[in-house]
């Protein structure tokens, strides 16, 4: 999977051949095939074993979280944030981006076996911080995308757009994340 990878980043999905991926993994293209299918399918195993166990942290955290679930969102907003701050991370997220108007069908992978998992254990969260009085309610799809926005553009400018990082700092980047998210920027009386 990682001579996936590195073909991938190096020709772009579409132009990666099998055989260049064997002879990058030092196998046969009969081997690759053994395991994988088609590109698809090993683009598919690589979502899995590369961006897969942030959802699956997610989930557990949220799960283990439920007598705090403020302090459990803090937890798994960190624990992302540290995760962020390896661009090896990003390269599977940047491939699907990259591909998905053509490749519609791996957009919809990363969606249900990523994507979906991590939103839904943070939406649990936000549910369970609501009804324990830790956060006023609101739209929890608006409290999603406020929590996972942050993250991901510092993960963008940093790693893909080079920006200057707050990624080396990630338990600062989450405390004022939290700070902006829970006490917001309106002044008031």
């Amino acid at each position: 999977m990682e001579a996936a990878l590195e073909e991938f980043g190096a020709r772009g999905f579409e132009a990666a051949r099998m055989e260049d991926i064997a002879k990058r993994a030092g196998l046969s293209k009969a081997a690759i095939y053994l395991y994988f299918q088609s590109k698809v399918a090993l683009l598919e195993a690589l979502i899995e074993a590369k961006v897969g166990p942030l959802a699956q942290t997610a989930q557990m955290i949220a799960s283990a979280g439920s007598a705090d679930p403020l302090n459990a969102l803090r937890t798994l907003a960190t624990a992302a944030a540290f995760r962020l701050n390896d661009p090896a991370l990003l390269a599977v997220p940047r491939l699907v981006i990259g591909i998905s108007g053509r490749f519609p069908e791996i957009a919809t992978y990363y969606r249900e076996h990523v994507v979906e998992k991590a939103r839904g254990a943070l939406e649990a969260l936000i549910e369970g911080a609501m009804a324990k009085g830790q956060i006023r309610r609101a739209d929890k799809n608006a409290i999603v995308r406020a929590f996972i926005g942050p993250l991901f553009f510092e993960a963008m400018w940093t790693h893909v757009l080079g920006g200057e990082t707050a990624l080396h700092d990630p338990q600062k980047l989450i405390k004022q994340q939290f700070d902006v998210l829970l006490s917001g920027l309106e002044l008031r009386a």
